[in-house]
């Protein structure tokens, strides 16, 4: 054992382990350069505040809600529908295949095909990606899938 003069061994050990539990609560909460760099990239943008509370740091006052407006067939079908139509994922007919799609044209017509679009069908779930179109936005999206397939 280690023998401080004018100290006990009792006072000796616990000054022992005070110094200890010191340098090991330090190494476990000392971040590497590349665990910073993932708490720099993982924390928080901002925060939430609920109306009538107090919170640290928000920004207070109304904030205006900015509508979008509806977005077009193409940009409907560019962002959400393309996964499986350009690539047939989950038997989803390709766009641009004009036999294909002019077979189904003609056999369904474009109201039950903006239909099956909005309610599912087969491999396809309500609305495909897209769960936050309207059905006017997925009816565009439908009709660009069509001109893009004659």
């Amino acid at each position: 054992m280690i023998n401080i003069p004018g100290k006990t061994k009792h006072q000796t050990l616990i000054r022992i382990m005070a110094v200890l539990t010191v340098l090991a609560a330090s190494s476990v909460w000392a971040l590497t350069p590349g665990e910073q760099r993932i708490v720099d990239r993982i924390k928080p943008s901002g925060n939430i505040c609920v109306e009538g509370s107090e919170c640290e740091g928000a920004v207070t006052g109304a904030v205006a809600a900015v509508a979008s407006g509806p977005r077009s067939g193409e940009e409907v079908y560019k962002t959400k529908c393309f996964a499986c139509h350009d690539t047939g994922a989950a038997g989803a007919p390709k766009i641009g295949n004009a036999a294909l799609w002019g077979a189904r044209m003609d056999e369904k017509g474009l109201d039950l095909l903006v239909t099956n679009a909005i309610n599912g069908i087969n491999g396809m779930p309500p609305k495909g990606t897209c769960g936050d179109c309207s059905d006017e936005e997925i009816a565009a999206s439908v009709e660009y899938i069509i001109a893009g397939s004659q």
